[in-house]
């Protein structure tokens, strides 16, 4: 796996999309960074290409979508095959896969529904793939921020304003 050598430039671009991709335009990046629009561009399309930012996707809300029941389901996955946790993601209420490389309970899988059935038929295909449940927790709440407030020195001054 290669990877892509990022810059300041490239980390600050990075930090603004993190904060808010739908609403950071190239030429209010631009001029935070101090460069010009058509640079934020380019580095955008490069660092697409390079995989480095696979996709633009929304931070929804499920409870207010009247998704109101939101669950982890810890799981074990015996030998699974090289996309299993891609035919786990397409399963009817399933948001989010993440697969560990150690240990038994391998699988991480968050799913959403509007009632308890709906759930229960989550973890009965969950099931029938071949994957033992291990534990499932009802989610309160889940947190994010940009990875170690990824390029915030290219975004602020010398002076901390």
């Amino acid at each position: 796996m290669d990877t892509y050598e990022l810059d300041e430039v490239d980390k600050g671009i990075l930090y603004h999309l993190q904060q808010d991709a739908r609403n950071s335009t190239s030429t209010e990046m631009a001029g935070e960074l101090d460069i010009a629009a058509s640079t934020v561009r380019n580095r955008l399309a490069r660092m697409e290409d390079e995989g480095v930012i696979e996709r633009y996707i929304p931070k929804l809300d499920y409870e207010k979508a009247g998704f109101q029941l939101r669950v982890l389901f810890t799981c074990t996955a015996p030998d699974e095959p090289e996309n299993f946790g891609q035919d786990v993601l397409e399963q009817e209420g399933v948001i989010a896969v993440r697969e560990l490389l150690a240990g038994t309970e391998n699988l991480h899988v968050e799913a959403v529904g509007t009632d308890t059935d709906q759930l229960t038929e989550v973890a009965d295909s969950l099931r029938e793939m071949g994957l033992e449940i291990v534990r499932s927790d009802i989610l309160k709440a889940q947190l994010h921020q940009p990875f170690n407030h990824f390029g915030v020195s290219a975004v602020t001054d010398d002076e901390g304003d």
